[in-house]
This record gives C-alpha cells, structure tokens and sequence, in this order.
C-alpha cells in the first residue's frame, strides 16, 4: 500500500526542481493575468474621454484582447513544440509589454484597441502549461496545475484592487505602464527562475493536438462546456462595460474609491465560494452546483439592473456576482478535464480556453453596444437572457461522461 511505500511517498511529493519550476511558472502567469486584468474595472470609467471614442468601441477596447488570444493561443503551443518554450513564452510577454506600452502612450481609443490586440497576441497560455509538464513527473504535474490555476485567481483579485489605485494616483495611462511593468518582471523571471526543460516532449494531456481537434468538436458534451464559459466570460465582460459607470454614476462612488468595494466584496466572495466547490468537489454534485451558480448569475444580473442607485445594495450584487463567477471558474475546467478522452485532454482543454477569450471578446462588443444604444440596464437585462440560454444549452445537450462514469454536465444522452 502507497502509505507502507516510501518510494511511493516519495513520488508522490514534488522535487526541489519541481517545486521551484511550479512556482516560477506561477509567477509568470500571476504577473501577465494581473497586467491584463488591470484595466477591466479602470478602462470603462475613461474611455469616453479618450478621442474618438463610442460606447462600442469602449467596449471592443475592453474585451479586443481576446480575439488575439483566441487565434493564437493553439498556434503559439504548437510553435513552441518547434521553436522552445521558454523562446515562445520570452517572444509574447515581449508582444504584451509592447501592447501594454502602445496602450499607455496612445491618445485615441484606436491606439487603446492596438494595445488592448496586441496585449492580447502574446498568448503563451499554452506554451506555459507545456513547459509545466516538461518539467514535472506526472504524480507532481496537477500539483503544478493547480498552482498555476490558483495564481490567474489571485491575479484576477488583486487586479480589481490595484488597478483603480494606480489610476487614481497616476491615471490610466499609467496602469498600462504598469502592465508592461509586469511583462518585463515576468520576462525576468522566465530568465533567471524557470529552470530549463531537460527535453521538451508534446503533452497530449496538457497541449492541443491538430490531430485531435476534429473529435473534440464533435464532442457534444465538451461543446456544451465550450459554449458555457463563452457565456460566462461574455456576460463578465459585457458587466464590466457599465459596472465601474454604476457605481460612479448612480451610487455616486468616486473612481479613487471604487477598490474600497472591490476588496471587501472579492473576498466576501471567495469565503462564499467555499463551501460550493468543496460539495461539488467531495460531494460529486458538480453538475448540480455549476447550475445553481448559473442561475445565481442570471439573478444578480437581473438584480443589477434595478439597483444601480443604492451602493449598499451593489456591493451585496457584486459579492454574490463574483461567488457565482468563482464558482463557475473552478469547475468548468474541471469537469471538461474529466469528461474529455485522455489522449485529446490538452486539445478539449484548448478548445475551452480559445472559447472562454471569444466570449470576453464577445462580451466587450455586446456590453459597449447595448450600452450606447439603450443604457446600462439594458447590458444586464441581456447578460441575464444568457445565463438563461446557457442553462437552455445545458439542458439540451448531452451530459459529458467523466472516465469513470459520472455525469458532468448537460442532459442524460440518449
């Protein structure tokens, strides 16, 4: 038995070199998802004045990074399949920090979208779980994951503290600066910390394989979970168009004071998440708490809309909007991880990624529209109606079966 085993103990605990190559790997995706996360509650509050610019175009500023990272997040991998990962990765933290600083120096909303298309061109994603994986064994290599995993999270929170800090202290050119900032510590780290692979091998568990995408589409299962976080980080995005204008606008909340709500509401909702992912988790009810994150999504949506006017009220909105939106960020990969065949895993896990960067795309066209056209609650109202569709697509089609059986998503198939 593995507990009377040393040699089984031993493997199962990660080695100095894994645990600095996990670590490291880390920091880097921590820094370039901060960078790129930074804007989100920022960029809203400031793009109208900026020349040029429309609602819309706002709104394409706000989610344009994700059309790049949907196009060549796959290519990237497979080039550093050929070219070396660490090669790979240096090259697009290079093509981010030039994107963050075209951002910062620009004076027209144009200028903002190129940086916002080039930040997001730098799509190293994938290349970083490849060199993740060259560098574990695979007992250690969900270890590895799930620190990885842990740090966007993180990221993602702090970025919502920090970005409205720095643009009250310097302005929002300066939390582009800040961004490169990032690019070029993570470029440093890459450098000096991540140790180099000893041979570089595909990781089908791990990378997209061309030879797999054909069977990962036509996977209706997966597809419902591809679909799924493309409506969730559409509705993310399209809220982030009008929020940070809400709670200027209508609950009369200055930009410098906007962290003062995010921090305490982030981890509000963090402590909320909780208890929901360890009974989905231990309780083997993922498909019942993924629903019921959905719905408390559409909720607050709806919610959103008529209580734009009450700063107590919003920030109670916003606590429950980022527990359904954890919630939903920690199973959904899980359970296409588990529900996708072994040998095309890093292939349905690429499909994912490049749908999640489409819908914050999506949600950036979608959110700037609706709020130019009709008003901020009219981006709500429309990100609720797709909470509502998401729930029509899960029912409709087919569950996704785990390897062993379990039912992940979706409905019973036929």
């Amino acid at each position: 038995m593995t507990q009377n085993n040393p040699t089984a103990r031993a493997g199962a605990r990660m080695t100095p070199l894994e645990l600095r190559a996990a670590a490291s790997l880390a920091a880097v995706f921590f820094l370039r998802m901060l960078g790129l996360f930074m804007i989100l509650p920022v960029l809203p509050l400031h793009a109208q004045g900026v020349t040029g610019a429309t609602p819309l175009l706002a709104g394409i500023a706000l989610g344009a990074y994700g059309i790049t990272q949907a196009c060549l997040q796959l290519p990237f991998g497979m080039l550093s399949d050929r070219y070396g990962r660490k090669r790979v990765i240096t090259a697009g933290l290079v093509l981010f920090a030039a994107g963050s600083a075209v951002a910062a120096l620009s004076t027209s909303i144009g200028g903002i979208i190129a940086g916002r298309l080039l930040q997001g061109a730098g799509a190293v994603a994938a290349a970083i779980m490849a060199l993740a994986a060259d560098l574990t064994r695979e007992s250690s290599r969900t270890k590895a994951m799930a620190g990885i995993g842990a740090s966007i999270g993180l990221a993602f929170a702090l970025a919502f503290i920090l970005g409205p800090i720095v643009d009250a202290s310097f302005g929002m050119s300066a939390v582009f600066w800040a961004a490169a900032g990032c690019a070029v510590l993570a470029l440093a780290v890459v450098v000096v910390l991540v140790p180099d692979p000893p041979v570089e091998v595909h990781h089908r568990d791990v990378q997209a394989d061309s030879s797999e995408l054909r069977r990962v589409l036509r996977h209706r299962g997966l597809l419902g979970l591809d679909l799924g976080v493309a409506c969730l980080h559409c509705v993310l995005t399209a809220s982030f168009v009008v929020i940070p204008l809400a709670l200027r606008d209508y609950a009369g909340l200055p930009a410098a004071r906007h962290w003062q709500v995010y921090a305490p509401v982030l981890i509000a909702s963090v402590l909320l998440m909780l208890p929901f992912v360890f009974l989905a988790d231990r309780g083997r009810r993922m498909r019942t708490v993924t629903m019921g994150a959905v719905v408390l999504l559409g909720t607050v949506e709806i919610a959103l809309a008529f209580a734009q006017h009450s700063l107590l009220l919003l920030a109670a909105l916003l606590a429950l909007f980022f527990t359904a939106v954890n919630v939903l960020e920690a199973s959904l990969p899980a359970m296409v991880s588990r529900a996708a065949p072994a040998d095309a895993r890093g292939t349905a896990l690429g499909v994912f990624s490049t749908s999640q960067f489409l819908g914050a795309f999506s949600g950036g066209v979608i959110g700037g529209y609706l709020h130019g056209a009709f008003g901020n609650a009219a981006v709500f109202a429309v990100a609720a109606g797709l909470c509502a569709l998401w729930i029509g697509l899960w029912l409709a089609l087919p569950r996704a079966r785990a390897a062993d059986g379990r039912v992940t998503g979706g409905r019973q198939a036929e």
